[in-house]
């Protein structure tokens, strides 16, 4: 029985084949290479007569719930690999059991072989319309913006150049809960009491990781197109970098992705038969649709699902287009995988910025900070000094990988290719420079659109030129300044290409990475924390961060809590939280020259609850005395029970006549005394069995120290 049909649709002709013998199968392809060459775009699904034998499977789309009882790995179709006689390429993917599928772009044959295997495996088990091969031009990123213009999932900012932006389906605004697949559950989190929750990581069995993942992708890519992205954290081709490909079915995280890490053919060629990182993303949402697409943004967060294989190095995320969910070279690679990855070779992938300090006499100086979030990592990573002479530069402002060069000092690099902020509180005055930075050739997720083609969100309200002008907001209603409601979500980001930024730093890129002189720790802290304190050796430095705590809004700003933060690491560590604070102590061996650690805290608040110290600008001066801590200068700190603090007059404070040094330094007794016992709850609580004895000395040195006030 040979029969097709064709339906004229614009320029597409579908050609449907059911053959009873392998000729007329031949003839199919035949026919279809032909329209091929002719320039029809031509999705080919071919059902050979062992595919006919098998109806169950093959008419039917795959159910998004149904879950396989068998959960070995053989078993578990999502991880399954296929026979290396089961599928063959021409211009197209023929899959043994499947059908065909064609290259929309590029030459899957020209890429490395482990590469093709796993194109083919995931299309198989996802079944999409075609394979598209991403090399990250400039052409590519036009016509992708293109067609989401024309469907309206960007909308142009006329008021810039090749700025866009992107409003989501109002439930896919958040990040998924990652979770991290070991064959152990201690090598995940640690040993802790029955009835406690660990913080720092969530962990899954690989069977129910297996059942979770089976019950979404089978099928979840029909009628879309599979976008297969090579990317490098780090410059392609250097000595620390990492190379993932990522397949997805969205083409936002195309256009995210080009800015975020460095998308291009020559990752191919860096990475030959070498291993990479495999980032397998989904919308979740099949077509023809089973549920309304609302804002033209496919997702399906109901069954959104976020996973980490750290010792296959791989990623599977599912139900959600937005930030890391989908950026899976981001938090999901550079960190939480990398972080695995680091601890095995020795060297640590941290959730910091990177930057460098130069006084008047041209001394640099390269600093690290770990912040959590809104505690002013980006701004300190671009800041504009307001003391005269003085200087920042940015290596990157979100990861650093830091590995000890051959003369014992600790080198970090920058892996992104650009920045993800978030938009709402960034202004001219908390950070001009990245303002400047976002005037072109970047994507907007979820702020305002004001009539003038302008980008708006919270913290603008006085520095935008009209201030009765009318705005779309966040979720694309009528709005204007003084409306109820917000103009942008509260997680609205931006994604900036980092060669804009104005204080990049010439050795931004650099493969060999800049030699680290600080590593600063910081938080909000409104109470009895002072400006700044050196810790007093390395292991004490990796106890404070251990304790590293912060002020969290919620309700809009009503409520506020102190959460624990180790590290500013909570929500990107992929192993057991114990190892994770032993391996950082492991690092102090003979013959290396660690960085001195530092503790900051901008947000210390007076009795009358406002802030003790102006910040921003003004941060430079704590970095001065840094500085000259950095060069030996022991002269200007005393020691305290928490660590060295400035010298009252050896903090530079001219021109700020209403700060009160005393209030910004204090360590007070019964304050820290709380803390004390707060901290030692926390450590024995979620460290359990696997506290570090280096850790345990530390704690108790200080509770010492913290009892003589």
């Amino acid at each position: 029985y040979y029969h097709t049909s064709c339906n004229l649709h614009g320029n597409v002709v579908f050609l449907l084949c059911m053959c009873a013998s392998e000729s007329s199968n031949n003839l199919c392809h035949f026919i279809a290479n032909l329209l091929h060459r002719c320039g029809w775009s031509l999705p080919i699904f071919s059902i050979t007569k062992e595919i006919m034998q098998d109806e169950s499977e093959q008419q039917h789309t795959p159910s998004l719930t149904t879950v396989r009882s068998d959960t070995s790995e053989e078993g578990i179709r999502s991880l399954r690999p296929l026979p290396d006689d089961s599928f063959s390429i021409i211009n197209e993917v023929i899959i043994s059991g499947v059908g065909s599928m064609p290259i929309i772009k590029g030459d899957l044959r020209q890429l490395p072989i482990k590469v093709q295997r796993f194109v083919i495996e995931k299309a198989s088990l996802m079944r999409p319309r075609g394979i598209y091969i991403c090399d990250g031009s400039v052409r590519e990123a036009d016509e992708i913006v293109a067609k989401l213009v024309e469907r309206r999932t960007l909308s142009v900012l006329t008021a810039y150049e090749n700025n866009y932006i992107c409003r989501t389906d109002p439930q896919d605004v958040t990040e998924s809960i990652a979770w991290i697949a070991t064959p152990g559950k201690f090598q995940t989190v640690c040993r802790t009491n029955d009835g406690v929750v660990p913080i720092m990581c969530n962990w899954i069995s690989p069977a129910e990781c297996g059942k979770e993942l089976d019950s979404r992708f089978p099928g979840c890519m029909t009628g879309r197109v599979m976008y297969v992205i090579p990317f490098s954290l780090g410059v392609i081709c250097g000595p620390f970098s990492k190379i993932g490909i990522e397949l997805t079915d969205s083409n936002y995280t195309v256009l995210c992705m080009r800015i975020m890490t460095r998308v291009s053919p020559k990752v191919f060629e860096a990475l030959g038969d070498g291993d990479f990182v495999r980032c397998i993303h989904s919308v979740g949402l099949p077509r023809p649709a089973r549920r309304r697409v609302t804002r033209n943004w496919p997702c399906n967060t109901d069954l959104a699902f976020l996973v980490h294989r750290p010792a296959e190095r791989e990623i599977w995320s599912f139900g959600s287009g937005f930030g890391s969910n989908s950026l899976l070279g981001r938090k999901s690679m550079a960190l939480r995988v990398a972080s695995a990855i680091a601890r095995n070779e020795g060297w640590l992938a941290e959730h910091m910025a990177v930057f460098s300090v130069t006084d008047p006499r041209r001394r640099e100086h390269f600093m690290t900070a770990a912040f959590p979030a809104a505690c002013g990592k980006t701004s300190l990573a671009m800041l504009r000094p307001t003391l005269a002479g003085w200087k920042v530069r940015c290596i990157g402002d979100d990861i650093a990988w830091l590995r000890f060069g051959d003369d014992g000092r600790l080198y970090a690099i920058n892996p992104e290719a650009g920045f993800f902020g978030i938009a709402p509180g960034l202004s001219k005055r908390t950070n001009p420079v990245a303002m400047a930075m976002l005037r072109k050739n970047c994507i907007f997720t979820n702020v305002a659109e004001t009539a003038n083609g302008e980008f708006f969100w919270q913290g603008l309200e006085n520095e935008i030129k009209d201030k009765t002008v009318g705005m779309l907001n966040w979720e694309g209603r009528k709005w204007h300044i003084g409306d109820d409601g917000r103009a942008a979500h509260h997680n609205a980001r931006y994604a900036a290409p980092a060669s804009q930024c104005q204080l990049m730093h010439y050795k931004w890129d650099s493969p060999k990475g800049v030699p680290i002189d600080a590593i600063l720790f910081g938080a909000r802290r409104p109470r009895g924390v002072p400006l700044v304190y050196e810790t007093f050796s390395w292991s004490h430095g990796v106890f404070t961060a251990a304790c590293l705590k912060s002020e969290v809004c919620f309700e809009g700003g009503t409520k506020k809590e102190i959460f624990h933060d180790p590290m500013a690491m909570r929500n990107y560590l992929s192993y057991n939280f114990g190892e994770y604070l032993q391996h950082w102590l492991g690092l102090e061996k003979s013959g290396r020259k660690l960085p001195k650690i530092f503790h900051v805290n901008w947000f210390r608040q007076g009795d009358d609850g406002e802030l003790l110290w102006p910040g921003h600008g003004e941060n430079i001066r704590v970095l001065e005395w840094i500085m000259r801590r950095i060069e030996g200068d022991q002269q200007c700190g005393r020691e305290t029970a928490i660590g060295v603090v400035p010298f009252e007059g050896h903090l530079q404070l001219d021109g700020l006549d209403q700060v009160r040094f005393d209030d910004l330094m204090s360590v007070p007794p019964e304050y820290w005394r709380e803390d004390a016992d707060e901290v030692r709850c926390f450590l024995e609580e979620q460290l359990g069995q696997d506290m570090p004895i280096g850790i345990r000395e530390q704690m108790e040195r200080q509770e010492k120290r913290i009892g003589t006030l």
